[in-house]
């Protein structure tokens, strides 16, 4: 925890902040180290730790597998959290303010999930997501209640173009009135990708506007991937 304490202190937070509010995405590289990565990709097997997992085809939601985590997370997830969303919170209240939304986010994780919790939203939503061959993400918003943070996090575990081929990271930007955009990322091995969840404000000639957006994974051609969600609120369910 120490480790990822130093590492935010040290990150030049002014061009995070303008690659958030440029673009609605920035990346935090090598974040976590290979060996973090790899104990947690060593650890998806171990039934202990998680509250519930998902067969995404069951649902229409693609073709992998996800599992919950548990309270309490584990010590390095529960450092990223509340180390980044202080970060992330005045980013988020200043596209409420220029999207006129009456809606303002504590500076505090643990004010946040007090509010969660008045809210019945008391499980985790820290999630673990795991690809094969032929796998994929449908396009989605992962809100889970009515108190959700417009921001999320999402940490790959395993190296693109050699543990596999394919499984590039989506998003799509739907503009009003014209057709929605696509950008494909592809995060290395540790890296932390902080993303919008469901809609970012964009700069036009007569003010800001909202544009919503999604994510999901395109379909792996090869090998295995693995990839840790964080998210910051919690779900009802």
């Amino acid at each position: 925890m120490e480790n990822i304490h130093e590492k935010f202190t040290a990150l030049d937070w002014a061009a995070f902040n303008d690659e958030m509010n440029e673009k609605g995405y920035a990346i935090i590289p090598k974040l976590i180290t290979e060996r973090q990565c790899d104990e947690l990709v060593k650890n998806y097997d171990n039934p202990s730790g998680y509250r519930k997992t998902v067969v995404m085809e069951r649902y229409r939601f693609g073709l992998g597998e996800y599992k919950y985590f548990n309270y309490p997370l584990p010590d390095l997830i529960q450092g990223i959290r509340e180390n980044l969303y202080p970060k992330l919170a005045p980013i988020a209240n200043l596209w409420m303010k220029v999207l006129n939304i009456n809606s303002r986010f504590p500076t505090d994780f643990h004010e946040l999930q007090a509010l969660c919790h008045a809210n019945n939203q008391l499980r985790p939503t820290v999630l673990i997501l795991k690809y094969g061959k032929g796998g994929y993400n449908t396009l989605h918003q992962d809100l889970y209640g009515d108190i959700f943070f417009p921001m999320q996090t999402v940490l790959f575990l395993d190296n693109p173009d050699e543990d596999y081929t394919g499984g590039e990271f989506v998003l799509t930007q739907q503009t009003p009135r014209a057709q929605s955009k696509a950008i494909v990322l592809k995060p290395k091995k540790g890296d932390a990708l902080v993303f919008t969840t469901n809609f970012r404000p964009v700069k036009g000639s007569k003010g800001y506007y909202r544009v919503n957006m999604k994510h999901g994974v395109s379909e792996l051609h090869s090998g295995k991937r693995h990839t840790l969600g964080i998210i910051f609120h919690d779900a009802l369910s």
